[in-house]
């Protein structure tokens, strides 16, 4: 026993080892995401107006270009995709229906390349050889934190959030049925740790009740908001395939009307030469 342990923990150590890069880089946004959070939030001096959002803005675009300009093209639409439909939702809920609110009542510059960093990340983690070899174990801890914090949310909680627990048997359904599920539970880490880190440093505030869809309570945040997240690397996942195809056959098209020009005959020549005049 004393030597299957042994092998267990070099096998550990050899698999942490050669996923050193993906957790880098994930630690590397956790640190960037907790550090931007604080600053925007009530107890931050940056964060007195919106000047200091435009700051983040700019610092959060520069570390996602950078992040990006070592991921492959597929990798790099995925996260156009996921931003481009997240600050849709973000547009929605925040301003319009109020599901949230962030402290100025807006959408914080930083948001959409904060949704891309996040969606790269649960990418990175999916794809790591920790999440590769131990993804079972992963997933059953990440279902398992869940579904406590979702029975505290119903049971024991100051604020009662039956909406987080419908969430979390939503996000359920992503990992068991899903494609992409270490994507999800990826996902799962990341969005529930920000969230926490928001919601804590008073960058954003999630309503008492859903304004909609029933009226549900939730909590501040719901204990299932990685459920929204998922719905965003779904879509991000579906989509990009096809539009790479779709750009492809736009690229092999121009490329086939170039190589073979239509010929020009006298009847489709828009400039047909002047017949001889005899002398």
């Amino acid at each position: 026993m004393i030597a299957a342990g042994s092998r267990g923990g070099d096998e550990l150590r050899m698999v942490l080892w050669r996923s050193r890069r993906d957790l880098a880089s994930t630690g590397i946004v956790v640190f960037c995401i907790s550090l931007g959070l604080y600053l925007d939030g009530d107890a931050s001096p940056l964060g007195r107006d919106l000047l200091g959002q435009y700051f983040l803005g700019a610092c959060a675009w520069g570390f996602l270009v950078a992040l990006l300009s070592r991921e492959p093209i597929p990798i790099r639409v995925q996260v156009a995709i996921a931003m481009l439909a997240a600050t849709t939702c973000e547009y929605t809920f925040a301003p319009l229906y109020h599901i949230y609110t962030y402290r100025f009542d807006n959408v914080p510059a930083y948001v959409p390349p904060g949704h891309g960093m996040v969606y790269l990340t649960a990418v990175v983690l999916a794809r790591s050889l920790l999440f590769e070899r131990y993804g079972a174990s992963i997933t059953r801890v990440a279902l398992l934190i869940g579904a406590a914090w979702s029975l505290w949310g119903v049971t024991f909680a100051e604020r009662l959030d039956t909406g987080g627990a419908a969430l979390f048997c939503v996000f359920c359904a992503f990992v068991l049925l899903g494609r992409s599920p270490l994507v999800y539970v990826g996902a799962f880490f990341v969005t529930s740790y920000l969230e926490l880190v928001g919601t804590y440093w008073g960058t954003w505030e999630w309503a008492l009740h859903w304004p909609s869809w029933g009226g549900l309570p939730q909590a501040n945040p719901p204990s299932g908001i990685a459920a929204g997240y998922c719905f965003l690397d779904m879509a991000a996942l579906f989509i990009a395939p096809h539009l790479m195809r779709f750009v492809e056959w736009l690229r092999d098209l121009a490329v086939g009307s170039a190589m073979h020009p239509v010929p020009v005959t006298p009847e489709t020549d828009p400039h047909p030469a002047e017949p001889h005049q005899p002398v």
